[in-house]
């Protein structure tokens, strides 16, 4: 992010007013606009350069050109790395990359080893975005890496063949109804693992905590660590698992229930072959406003009471630490 550039000038954190949901709403709308994936190599050093022009006090105040050009390094580098994070992985490409394997996992009629393959692709994607944005002072090992993301495939296997195998016995309930409940299993799969995967993958946090800095003002120096501190991370970490389940739970649900109706329409059913574009049209809407309203939950660089965390912070009065997204 911009504060990885030279100069001594931070700008401000955002054109919105970050203490407000709808304000992170949308700021998270900016991060995540897979517009921003259109932009050229040239383009981000282009970026760069207005940016770090702002922070040299070169420029004497924010621009539309330099908010343009502080979107696209928002959503392009890591805040702690000052790194590209690897395309993919990008927020601004979460919703694409999400679709295939969404679409895959809310595909009607799906066998155990369909079940199986989308859920551990799922889990793989899950493991790889969430590596790419978490907070980066506190990295994780290979064989931490390796273990967690194994966890995180057995509980979304185990839960949604679990579920599967449970819905078909389900007695004293209507045809309809158990095919609705059928429908939402991978939501549940999903909405459990992606918590799990979450705290997995971002263990090493919890347990060695991350780095916390003082409150910076919107023109400040750059300032240093001031330490790491473990009750942060726990913060860190639980609110980005809640907004993981916020994120899921619109996308999961409602294009499979919506899909449920539209099936029973003879216009659909006598057109079987447009279930799948249907489902794909359903899955990308309902992502493009469920992701924005999921990552505005929380402050990705939250300020929070020193008193909240370890003793040694309280002298602080107030600190900051990144989230992750």
């Amino acid at each position: 992010m911009s504060s990885s550039l030279p100069g001594n000038r931070d700008p401000p954190s955002s054109q919105y007013d970050l203490n407000t949901y709808w304000g992170r709403v949308r700021h998270a709308a900016d991060i995540s606009d897979p517009r921003m994936l259109l932009v050229s190599s040239a383009g981000l050093e282009q970026a760069k350069r207005l940016i770090a022009s702002y922070k040299q006090h070169e420029v004497p105040s924010m621009t539309p050109e330099l908010w343009k050009a502080k979107k696209v390094v928002d959503s392009t580098l890591h805040p702690d790395t000052g790194e590209p994070v690897f395309l993919p992985f990008r927020m601004s490409c979460y919703v694409l990359s999400n679709l295939v394997v969404t679409a895959g996992m809310l595909t009607p009629g799906l066998q155990t080893t369909g079940t199986l393959l989308w859920q551990i692709a799922n889990q793989s994607l899950n493991v790889a975005i969430n590596n790419a944005n978490a907070n980066k002072s506190t990295p994780l090992s290979v064989s931490q890496m390796a273990k967690s993301y194994l966890m995180a495939v057995s509980a979304s296997c185990s839960v949604a063949l679990g579920l599967n195998a449970l819905v078909p016995r389900l007695k004293n309930i209507n045809p309809n109804t158990r095919l609705i409940l059928g429908r939402l299993v991978p939501f549940a799969a999903v909405s459990s693992a992606s918590a799990l995967n979450v705290f997995l993958m971002r263990g090493e946090e919890i347990r060695q905590g991350i780095d916390v800095y003082p409150v910076q003002t919107e023109a400040g120096e750059p300032v240093q660590s001031l330490g790491k501190s473990k009750k942060a991370a726990t913060i860190a970490v639980g609110e980005t698992a809640v907004s993981r389940v916020l994120n899921a739970t619109p996308i999961m649900v409602v294009p499979p229930l919506i899909l449920v109706q539209l099936e029973k329409t003879k216009w659909l059913q006598a057109r079987p072959r447009m279930v799948t574009p249907i489902n794909l049209a359903l899955i990308l809407g309902t992502s493009l406003f469920a992701l924005p309203l999921a990552l505005g939950a929380f402050p990705q660089r939250q300020t929070i009471s020193a008193t909240s965390l370890e003793e040694e912070f309280w002298k602080y009065g107030k600190v900051e630490f990144n989230r992750g997204m």
